[in-house]
This record gives structure tokens, C-alpha cells and sequence, in this order.
């Protein structure tokens, strides 16, 4: 008996047809591994769901502070912690999803190497959990707009289609970081790094309006900068021309 003709060999396919149809074959897996995502990130941790709270907050407050009172930066006449937190959100959801799903094929290996399934479904999953927490800051968002008497732009209708941009914007970079992160294990050192330097180039504690000349045009190459102030324009009705 040759041990060969038991043997399968799987190998990449050629055309994104296959990957469909190969999702669409694993949808049921899909869902589970998400589900499971959301339980093991709210309850194997001592402040479960409040984690999702007091990040996003601290990261307002810190920047309240360091941006809006020492380097008195002007908020294009909105409340400042309304202007930070509309810049956090999509920063949060950018960030939470790069470095979690960034560790997410290496966290699974045992699961990879006993059975088969289209490897993209892990670090996917791992993103749509950061759907809860952009859930958990938009509330909080809506919380601060009625204390402070702010009513949100009809613009917010279109809110949907920067949601949908910021969810393949970290889609793109993190599906290359955790297939690198496989064979390159210090990657997982660099992040983290990556993702705190990111925060001071992205509008997240200003207004991108604060950048002008050729600085602005520069500025303008981090794809997150345009999100955040579509957010912002959507949410608060500013406009910041980068032309």
C-alpha cells in the first residue's frame, strides 16, 4: 500500500471565486470562531466589558488634556472631548483590530495544524469583535453630545460607508501582518509600536485642520486621516479640504 494515495496536497487557488465559495462552504465555522472571539475578549478578563469603556475614555481624557489644554489647539468651535472621541472611535476599532488579529494566526496554531479550513476566516473574526467596542463608544459618544447640548450633522446618514472603509482598512494590513507574523515572530514586538506611533500621525486628538501647506498634503497620505475626518464630518458636519 503506498502511503501517497492518502495523502491530500492543498495549494492556493488562483481566482477569488474559489475563496467564496470556500467561505460560503465554512460559514458556519466563521460564526463560531467570532462568537467564540466575543466571549473569551469580554469574559477572561477582571474588567470585562468596562475594558471596552475606559480605553476609549482614557485615551479621550489624556488627549483632552495634552492637546486641548497644554497645547491649546482650537476644536473648529466644537465641545474638545465631542471633537477627541469622534477621531478615538474609528482610531479603536484601527487599532484593537490590527494588533489583535495580527497575533491571531499564531494564537491558533494548534487549531491550524490538525484541520483545514480557509485560514482568512481567523484573523476576520478577530475584526468583527471590534465591532462591540464601536458599538460601546458610539453610546458613549451619544452620551457626551446630549451633555453638552450637541445636536449630530444629517450628514450621519453616511456614517455606514466610512464604518464599511475603516472595516477594510484594517482588513488590508492586518490579513498581511498576521501571515507574516507567522514566520517573522518578532513582528509581534513591532506592532505595538507601530500602532502608538500611528496614533500621534493620525487627527485623533485634533483636527487635522491644525496641519496646513505642504505638511497637510503629507498628512494626508495616512489612509486613517481621511476616515477620521469622514467620522467627523458625518457626526459633526466639519469639512477639511485637503486641496
Amino acid at each position: 500500500m503506498n502511503p501517497k494515495e492518502f495523502e491530500t496536497v492543498i495549494v492556493a487557488g488562483k481566482n477569488l471565486g474559489g475563496l467564496k465559495r470556500e467561505l460560503w462552504k465554512y460559514r458556519e465555522l466563521f460564526f463560531f470562531l467570532t462568537w467564540r472571539d466575543i466571549l473569551v475578549k469580554y469574559k477572561q478578563t477582571i474588567l470585562g466589558i468596562a475594558w471596552s469603556v475606559l480605553r476609549p475614555l482614557l485615551t479621550m481624557i489624556i488627549s483632552v488634556i495634552v492637546f486641548g489644554k497644554i497645547a491649546k489647539l482650537p476644536s473648529d468651535n466644537i465641545a474638545y472631548p465631542i471633537l477627541v472621541f469622534t477621531g478615538t472611535i474609528p482610531w479603536t476599532f484601527f487599532a484593537n483590530g490590527l494588533q489583535d488579529s495580527g497575533n491571531s494566526l499564531v494564537a491558533s496554531s494548534n487549531m491550524l495544524t490538525k484541520v483545514y479550513f480557509p485560514r482568512i476566516i481567523i484573523p476576520v473574526s478577530v475584526i468583527l469583535t471590534s465591532i462591540i467596542d464601536l458599538f460601546i463608544s458610539s453610546v458613549i459618544l451619544f452620551v457626551l453630545m446630549i451633555f453638552y447640548g450637541f445636536i449630530p450633522s444629517f450628514n450621519i446618514v453616511f456614517l455606514p460607508v466610512f464604518i464599511i472603509q475603516l472595516f477594510l482598512l484594517t482588513l488590508g494590513p492586518s490579513l498581511l501582518i498576521s501571515s507574516l507574523n507567522v514566520k517573522y515572530r518578532d513582528i509581534r514586538y513591532i506592532l505595538p509600536f507601530v500602532v502608538q506611533f500611528g496614533l500621534f500621525i493620525s487627527p485623533v486628538g485634533y483636527s487635522s485642520s491644525n496641519i496646513t501647506g505642504v505638511a497637510r498634503i503629507i498628512y494626508s497620505l495616512n489612509p486613517l486621516t481621511g476616515i477620521i475626518d469622514g467620522f467627523r464630518w458625518a457626526i459633526l458636519g466639519t469639512y477639511n479640504s485637503y486641496t
